[in-house]
């Protein structure tokens, strides 16, 4: 009788045997899959869920850009790191930004309201705000979350390996206060090829005012 695996075997003795390539692909296969399943573990073992930083960890103070009502920017000014505690943070974020801002979750898709947003703004931080995103890089990713190529300036967010999933990810935050905005990849649209996808109820949108 035939099968997937036992194909080609050998009767001897009114038994089938399998033949020793077979049965060393077998191993080798099975021990392939030990050892990437071993590695998974590992690196997901090195590399932690993405979360905010605590009281006590990162910098005191940092640097960030300044913009205007009409987005342009103004330089840098450095401030101390906006900390609260997590009853502040339940009150003033509201239950759907808490979880995304402070534990890292994630919207559902096709569910925010800024993703068909398209009038000319800046997408500021809803914890903090500050100027996070600027309307001129944001386009539709088809995702279902606000998709930006690049953010309004480096300076005003933070990088961090996201180790929550399978996969190893980019998770992006807040500068000032630290909150959990979303994910790029390098999947986006020239010029910068990246794709800033990030939780609507993680920003807030202000429209630009034109200079006189």
């Amino acid at each position: 009788m035939e099968n997937g695996l036992l194909r080609g075997a050998t009767a001897i003795g009114g038994e089938e045997r399998v033949p020793r390539l077979t049965r060393r692909a077998l191993i080798v296969g099975g021990a392939a899959v030990v050892s990437g399943v071993s590695f998974w573990g590992i690196r997901r073992a090195t590399v932690a869920p993405a979360q905010p930083l605590t009281a006590d960890e990162g910098p005191r103070e940092i640097t960030v850009a300044r913009f205007d009502e009409a987005g342009l920017r103004l330089g840098t000014v450095t401030l101390t790191r906006l900390i609260r505690s997590d009853a502040e943070w339940r009150r003033i974020l509201g239950s759907a930004a808490y979880w995304v801002m402070r534990h890292a979750d994630t919207e559902r898709p096709f569910s925010g309201a800024l993703l068909h947003e398209e009038r000319a703004g800046i997408f500021h931080c809803a914890g903090c705000d500050l100027p996070l995103f600027s309307s001129a890089a944001k386009f539709d990713s088809g995702t279902g979350w606000p998709s930006f190529w690049e953010p309004i300036a480096l300076e005003n967010v933070v990088e961090s390996p996201d180790g929550s999933l399978m996969e190893v990810r980019t998770a992006v935050s807040c500068r000032l206060c630290d909150g959990h905005l979303g994910h790029v990849f390098t999947d986006g649209p020239k010029p910068t090829g990246l794709r800033f996808c990030m939780n609507s109820v993680a920003l807030r949108f202000r429209p630009t005012r034109a200079t006189e």
